[in-house]
């Protein structure tokens, strides 16, 4: 019994040396905050770029900065355990922050086979790896659904799609881009595919000569997407814009950001195509 008591007392004064701190996370990218939270991290996460807008909790977190320029004494403030980034445009922070000796993971895929690793490498420096399964699971069910629905239909019946990320100058998303790939797993083609860049400027005349059955628009106007392709010479004769198949509904965050909810951009340009 001594020696209990002895072992008990020596657990209670040891006890809070002992007790693990909560691990400390700052997202830089929009793209990584999600992938955070959708693991269940919102407690750990102390900071965020101030793009990131997604989950509502993440309006709630400290701001780091903006996406392009993060503030890096405020970073060093929240005395973080991890930090995670993406992207050439956040080249020079990061390299910074390496300088500085602090922990930084990289996230810049390419593709969805890329993004669930990513999460999967996330999921193990948050040790969070069967939450980081599970979702990747999720994902994957998702998407196979979806895909498998789609690859019914017979290539010569798919429609021609053209994504307009931005208007001036026009560009749209080609080979090698999330956008293309989802597009392609939606059942349809995009007729920007056999450019070489991920995201690139198309000209008005190949828009034309190519004439899409549906067009996507990813920013907000105040236009009617109808009113704005009217006004483009030469497009009144383009299917999309002869039969009215322009959306402009679709959440852009769905489509440009590689995050968890990459399955949802899917599903949104499923239903464009065939509903």
């Amino acid at each position: 019994m001594k020696k209990i008591f002895i072992v008990l007392v020596f657990l209670a004064i040891a006890a809070p040396g002992l007790a693990q701190t909560t691990p400390r996370y700052i997202s830089l990218a929009p793209s990584t905050t999600e992938i955070l939270f959708a693991l269940g991290l919102d407690k750990e996460i102390v900071g965020v770029s101030s793009y990131c807008n997604y989950p509502v909790q993440a309006k709630n977190k400290e701001s780091i900065g903006s996406f392009s320029q993060p503030n890096v004494e405020k970073i060093l403030s929240l005395k973080p355990d991890y930090i995670f980034g993406t992207g050439l445009e956040q080249a020079a922070v990061i390299g910074e922050l390496r300088r500085l000796k602090l922990n930084v993971y990289i996230a810049d895929p390419k593709n969805i086979a890329e993004l669930l690793d990513t999460i999967r490498q996330v999921g193990k420096i948050t040790h969070r790896r069967k939450e980081a399964q599970d979702l990747i699971k999720n994902i994957e069910n998702q998407i196979r659904k979806i895909s498998s629905e789609a690859c019914l239909i017979p290539y010569t019946k798919r429609p021609k799609v053209f994504v307009e990320i931005w208007h001036s100058p026009l560009t749209t998303a080609g080979k090698n881009s999330f956008i293309d790939e989802l597009i392609s797993l939606a059942g349809g083609i995009n007729i920007a595919h056999n450019s070489r860049r991920p995201y690139t400027i198309f000209s008005q005349e190949e828009v034309i000569k190519a004439n899409p059955d549906i067009i996507i628009i990813t920013y907000m106007d105040k236009q009617a997407p109808a009113k704005l392709m009217e006004k483009r010479f030469g497009w009144e004769g383009i299917s999309a814009v002869r039969n009215n198949r322009l959306y402009n509904g679709i959440n852009p965050d769905l489509l440009l950001r590689p995050g968890p909810r990459v399955a949802e951009g899917l599903q949104e340009i499923y239903k464009r195509l065939y509903h």
